[in-house]
């Protein structure tokens, strides 16, 4: 196996943080309404750990694909995604099916990343004009 890529690991751990901030923030809100116990919390922890897999399966995949031909990068991109989607299908199947588990914080965190990467120009906006104030 190749060696992970720092931009792998650094993209998976910034992922995960935000999983963890959102999750906690939806946690809150259900104790907030009164609906929280603890099918909630395993809900949310079955689907944000399945959320961050998938993630880093993502990136191992593409990471993987680099270095091959053209064709066969295409194919390595296809097959990680079929097996992708059917983890998760099988997560939320396990989610929506078993009573364990809430319905709610299996399926909501499944959405996490498209906000994490629609908010992340803006913090990365953020952060670059705090280290240029710290420059001067």
């Amino acid at each position: 196996m190749p060696k992970m890529d720092r931009v792998v690991i650094k993209e998976t751990k910034y992922m995960a943080a935000w999983v963890l901030i959102l999750s906690a923030v939806m946690q809150a809100v259900f104790l907030v309404i009164g609906q929280w116990d603890y099918t909630v919390l395993l809900g949310n922890l079955l689907s944000a750990t399945a959320v961050v897999g998938n993630f880093f399966g993502m990136a191992v995949g593409i990471q993987r694909a680099l270095g091959k031909e053209e064709k066969d990068a295409k194919q390595a991109i296809r097959a990680s995604n079929a097996l992708r989607l059917f983890g998760m299908f099988a997560v939320l199947a396990l989610g929506v099916l078993l009573p364990c588990f809430s319905t709610w914080t299996t399926v909501i965190p499944i959405f996490f990343p498209r906000v994490i990467v629609a908010l992340r120009p803006l913090w990365d906006k953020k952060m670059g004009e705090e280290e240029h104030a710290d420059e001067s």
